[in-house]
C-alpha cells in the first residue's frame, strides 16, 4: 500500500474526532457517534482507494452508513477497513476519557471478519515466541509468570480490565495475588494498544469485550508489536450462525495476533476526549486542536500528529 494512505487515514479520524467532540458530554451516544460516522464516511469516500468496511457498524440491516461489506472511497488500491468512527460513544456522551475516533487499513484479506461478538483477550509488551502468556493458561498463571519474566513483585504488576459485572471473578482473582487493577469504563482499543507501549503502566490487558475492537486493536499491535491472543465468545446458535456467514467454523480457536491482523496494516486514532494514550479535541469558535497516532506495520513508524484546525476555512459540516 502507498506509505501516502497513513497520512489520509489520519484525516479521516480526526474529521470524525472533531465532528463527536461537538458533543462531548451532552449525554446523547446516539448523536455523537451519528456525528463521528457522518464525518468518517465522507473522508473514507473522499480517498482514492477500493475500500470494503469488514469490520464497522454493523450488519448491513443493523447500520445505515459504514456497514460490513460497504464499499467506500473514489477508486484506486484494493483495502480491507476496520474501523469505529467513535471508540467510546457513552465516554463522550458522558464527558469521560479515552474515547477516540479509530480506524485501520490492510491489504484485501488482512483482517479476521470478526461478527459483532464477544471476544476474551490478553495482551502485554512480551515477546510472542516465548509463550510467557496465553489464553490456555489460567489468569494467575499469567500473572506469575508476566512477573517472573519482567522481574518484579507481583503486587507492582498492573491489569487493565473492563469494569463489568462479568470480569467480578477476574477482578477477585487478581487482588487475591495483590496485584493491581486500572479499572476502565470503556475504551478497550486504547487499553490493548497501551499494554504494549514501553511509556504507559500497563504491563497486562485481560478480560471480554468487543470482537470487532479486538481485530481494530490488533492492528495496532502489528505495527507496534507486542503479544496478543483473542478467543470469539457466543452466546446462542444465532451468534455462530453469524459466524458461519463469515466462514468462521471452528468456534474454539484462539487467534494469535498475526491470524487477527496480517500483511501491510496502517492504523490511526485521534483522541476525541483526553485518554491514557491520547488528549483529546480542543476547540474555540475558531480553532481546533487534535492529537493523533499513526502507525504502518511495513515500517515500524509510528508518528504522533498535532493538528491545527482552522474553522473559518475549514468548515464542519457534522
Amino acid at each position: 500500500m502507498d506509505r501516502n494512505l497513513a497520512i489520509e487515514l489520519v484525516r479521516v479520524t480526526e474529521y470524525a474526532a472533531l465532528a463527536a467532540a461537538k458533543h462531548i458530554g451532552r449525554g446523547n451516544e446516539k448523536i455523537a457517534d451519528q456525528a463521528a460516522v457522518d464525518a468518517m464516511r465522507s473522508s473514507l469516500n473522499a480517498m482514492t482507494i477500493e475500500g470494503t468496511v469488514v469490520i464497522g457498524e454493523g450488519e448491513r440491516d443493523e447500520a445505515p452508513m459504514l456497514y460490513i461489506g460497504e464499499k467506500v472511497g473514489q477508486g484506486g488500491p484494493k483495502v480491507d477497513i476496520a474501523l469505529d468512527p467513535l471508540e467510546g460513544t457513552t465516554i463522550t456522551a458522558k464527558g469521560g476519557e479515552n474515547a477516540m475516533a479509530v480506524i485501520a487499513l490492510a491489504q484485501d484479506g488482512g483482517f479476521l471478519n470478526a461478527p459483532d461478538v464477544y471476544m476474551e483477550k490478553i495482551s502485554s509488551n512480551v515477546p510472542k515466541e516465548l509463550n510467557i502468556i496465553s489464553i490456555q493458561q489460567d489468569l494467575k498463571s499469567n500473572i506469575k509468570e508476566l512477573a517472573k519474566f519482567k522481574k518484579i513483585n507481583i503486587e507492582d504488576i498492573i491489569i487493565c480490565v473492563l469494569e463489568r459485572d462479568r470480569h467480578q471473578q477476574i477482578i477477585d482473582d487478581i487482588r487475591s495475588l495483590g496485584s493491581r487493577i486500572k479499572m476502565i469504563g470503556d475504551g478497550d482499543v486504547s487499553a490493548v494498544i497501551s499494554s504494549v507501549l514501553p511509556n504507559n503502566n500497563i504491563d497486562m490487558y485481560y478480560g471480554i469485550g468487543g470482537a470487532p475492537e479486538g481485530v481494530l486493536a490488533a492492528a495496532a499491535l502489528q505495527c507496534v508489536g507486542g503479544f496478543m491472543e483473542g478467543k470469539l465468545l457466543f452466546k446462542n446458535d444465532d451468534e455462530k450462525a453469524r459466524a458461519t456467514k463469515v466462514n468462521i467454523t471452528d468456534f474454539n480457536k484462539i487467534y494469535s495476533l498475526e491470524e487477527l491482523a496480517q500483511g501491510d496494516v496502517m492504523f490511526s486514532a485521534t483522541g476525541v476526549t483526553d485518554g491514557t494514550m491520547l488528549p483529546g479535541v480542543k476547540t474555540n469558535k475558531f480553532m481546533g486542536e487534535t492529537h493523533s497516532i499513526v502507525m504502518r506495520s511495513k515500517t515500524g513508524t509510528v508518528r504522533h500528529i498535532v493538528g491545527n484546525h482552522n474553522f473559518n476555512i475549514k468548515k464542519l459540516e457534522y
